[in-house]
């Protein structure tokens, strides 16, 4: 299997893709890190296949773990897709109105989340590295559509996708005092008094963005499998070199 789908209903499609050793790079995802460009967007069009649409239906932007969401349009099909260079540059999140849009997303031990209102047709991605989570990217996001889309918040539903566990996710104090000064992520974090490490768990620390946001806790699902620890993970912590995940949402028309 080299990818797992979250939910595949009428109105929307949603999911990630797996580390493959059968695949070319391991079903590496990410022009970014690659050693063959054309193997990736091989790998991108099995996926796209697979999903039931075209590459030129991805739109992926140049990931910098800043606060910065786009709103994508119909135009901004196949940013991305084929070239970095026409990705939308220095973005995080990316969010829609508009259906047959496939939203990409790349990790390799950051949190994936993926978003959707059923009312109001809204889909959306955000990359939420440790980075990310301390500048709030998620909260900011919702605040963002909140105020330029009109939506309730309680409508959305929330897919956080496979990343580093908290066991495995270990920082120094800089780190910690960054999630600290959160004010809402202390019960999210451990110290391992033999390592001298903090440990976090990101994925806790993004539920509660989201539901800070306004967005019920039985409508925020995750997929706790850690990347570092799981076969099919791709993960920066582990190896340098890794490839990348690619999280997915498309609405339907």
């Amino acid at each position: 299997m080299t990818t797992k789908i979250y939910f595949n209903n009428d109105r929307f499609i949603a999911g990630i893709t797996l580390k493959n050793e059968g695949e070319a790079e391991q079903n590496n995802m990410a022009l970014h890190v690659c050693e063959n460009p054309a193997d990736v967007i091989e790998n991108r069009k099995k996926l796209a296949c697979f999903i039931g649409c075209d590459l030129r239906q991805f739109v992926c932007a140049n990931q910098t773990h800043s606060d910065h969401v786009y709103k994508v349009t119909a135009q901004d099909c196949g940013r991305g897709a084929f070239s970095s260079e026409t990705a939308i540059p220095d973005t995080d999140a990316l969010y829609t109105t508009e259906p047959n849009i496939v939203l990409c997303t790349f990790t390799a031990d950051c949190v994936p989340v993926i978003f959707y209102s059923e009312k109001d047709g809204i889909i959306g991605v955000i990359h939420s590295g440790w980075q990310g989570t301390v500048k709030e990217i998620t909260r900011k996001v919702f605040g963002h559509i909140q105020t330029n889309e009109h939506c309730n918040m309680e409508d959305f539903h929330v897919h956080i996708g496979t990343a580093i566990s908290q066991e495995k996710f270990e920082v120094d104090e800089d780190v910690y005092a960054k999630f600290k000064n959160l004010g809402y992520a202390n019960e999210f974090i451990y110290f391992n008094e033999k390592t001298g490490k903090y440990h976090i768990d990101n994925q806790q620390t993004v539920k509660k963005q989201c539901e800070l946001s306004g967005i019920p806790s039985d409508q925020i699902a995750i997929d706790s499998t850690c990347t570092f620890k799981n076969p099919q993970g791709f993960s920066y912590r582990e190896n340098k070199k890794a490839g990348r995940h690619l999280t997915f949402i498309m609405k339907k028309a």
